[in-house]
């Protein structure tokens, strides 16, 4: 008799547990709430990348409505080279060293998929963007989790700079099956910023148009490998996809075409939108701040981490044993009561290290002055309060019980 047709073993241990996505975004429809938890930005993105895919659509060029290179259309890989050859410092082959993939996200999975093999150990820094931990699940290979922590400092306002890892925890976590170390850069959701100089012989670069030109709804991401990687992720990419779609391709090649030419002057977007970004995330701190939240200033990215732990309740979030992060509970409850949306940063860390983020928040900056005057409106009349001695070091308690070494 043949086999009865059911679930894979590689999903059917979590098929069932749904999707935290799903959960949030569902509730802050259901409430109204101001969602600061996604990120993405709400606002136009450049006319210039609007205009570039309605030309490729209705233009004279009706190719661009049709399939295109499996590996990516020539036109995107093209100038992806170009840009790539001027940030790395070497010459980058469009043929062999580019892969475009449905976003960076696809990018991610077929990596994992086509250079990971089953029982190999991948370190990821916590946190991380949580899907990290499923791609690598499906791929058989063992996460091995080395967190950053918060040094120990007296000021009042905190950078992602503050948050470090212990370099011996980073030595031991390397062994004989060590095959790969995920960088996020800028990190998600710390913002953080690292550097690793002479990685190209041993990297996997990925980037997306979604972040580049503010387009998050494209999904147009690439891959940057040396030619022995890439030919992995190509692998992956053709048996799962194929090909994208090319006229999303088509427009962001002529906007990077665009940007190449702006390169060094103030009208370039790689230039306008971040001094962009740092003014909203700047007003975003002032506005946390002046609600006397405590924000972990971001060196890069979408995200500020806020830390909720003086944000009052009303002593409906509770710290308990029911088996849910505190944050996760606080995210909920602000839904419904405040009609504020954040992201739970506690599902950013293996369930080992879940209580380091249980008091922290991410909250997406990148959105139009009317969206963050609404948040500070909400913050401001926001009631706070300190909690007292006690529960502070209960609080404490909680957190030192729970670490390996019994310190902070």
């Amino acid at each position: 008799m043949a086999s009865q047709l059911g679930l894979s073993n590689r999903v059917k241990d979590k098929a069932c547990e749904g999707n935290i996505w799903v959960e949030i975004l569902g509730l802050v429809s259901k409430h109204g709430a101001l969602n600061m938890a996604l990120g993405f930005p709400d606002f136009r993105p450049p006319e210039n990348v609007l205009e570039a895919l309605s030309n490729a659509a209705i233009g004279n060029n009706h190719m661009n409505n049709h399939y295109t290179r499996a590996y990516g259309h020539p036109r995107l890989i093209d100038a992806l080279a170009k840009l790539y050859s001027i940030t790395m410092g070497r010459e980058i082959n469009a043929m062999t060293n580019i892969n475009i993939t449905v976003g960076a996200f696809e990018a991610l999975y077929c990596t994992f998929m086509g250079l990971i093999n089953p029982g190999d150990e991948v370190i990821l820094i916590e946190p991380f963007y949580e899907p990290y931990k499923e791609m690598l699940r499906l791929a058989g290979a063992v996460p091995v989790y080395i967190p950053l922590r918060m040094k120990n400092t007296s000021k009042s306002l905190t950078s992602s700079e503050d948050w470090t890892f212990d370099p011996s925890k980073m030595r031991e976590a390397f062994n004989s099956k060590t095959k790969a170390i995920v960088v996020n850069n800028p990190s998600n959701p710390l913002g953080k910023a690292p550097t690793l100089p002479g990685m190209w012989d041993r990297t996997v670069t990925i980037g997306s148009a979604g972040k580049t030109f503010s387009v998050t709804g494209w999904k147009v991401g690439w891959a940057v490998a040396p030619s022995n990687l890439i030919q992995g992720i190509k692998t992956i990419h053709d048996a799962v996809l194929r090909t994208n779609p090319t006229p999303t391709q088509e427009a962001i090649a002529v906007s990077l075409e665009t940007e190449l030419s702006r390169l060094g002057s103030s009208e370039c977007y790689f230039n306008s939108l971040p001094r962009e970004m740092e003014m909203k995330r700047d007003l975003l701190c002032k506005y946390l701040s002046q609600a006397g939240i405590t924000v972990v200033v971001p060196e890069g990215g979408y995200f500020i981490v806020a830390d909720i732990s003086k944000l009052d309740t009303n002593g409906c979030v509770t710290r308990d044993e029911d088996g849910q992060a505190y944050d996760y509970k606080f995210v909920k409850w602000a839904i419904h009561e405040k009609k504020f949306c954040a992201m739970p940063v506690s599902i950013c860390y293996s369930q080992e290290h879940k209580y380091l983020g249980e008091k922290y928040v991410r909250i997406c900056f990148v959105k139009t002055d009317e969206t963050l005057n609404k948040a500070k409106e909400i913050l401001l009349n926001w009631n706070i309060t300190r909690q007292d001695d006690n529960e502070q070091k209960k609080y404490k308690e909680h957190e030192t019980l729970k670490l390996p070494n019994g310190t902070i």
